[in-house]
């Protein structure tokens, strides 16, 4: 969490600079990550609700058409 916290002090500080790929990535993979931690979690709280949500994604999948 103190990305977040140095991250938004950068930017509110320095002066407007496009960010890089490489950090436009790194903000990518940590939310990812966070948002995979926050899918477990709710895994192991509501397991009849996740499991039905993954069936309905399964179905919405299945039902798609390229």
């Amino acid at each position: 969490m103190p990305d977040r916290k140095t991250d938004a002090a950068k930017n509110a500080v320095g002066p407007e600079q496009p960010e890089t790929d490489a950090e436009r990535r790194r903000r990518r993979a940590q939310f990812l990550r966070e948002l995979a931690e926050a899918r477990a979690l709710r895994e192991r709280v509501q397991p009849r609700r996740a499991k039905a949500a993954r069936l309905r994604h399964a179905m919405r999948m299945r039902t798609f058409r390229w």
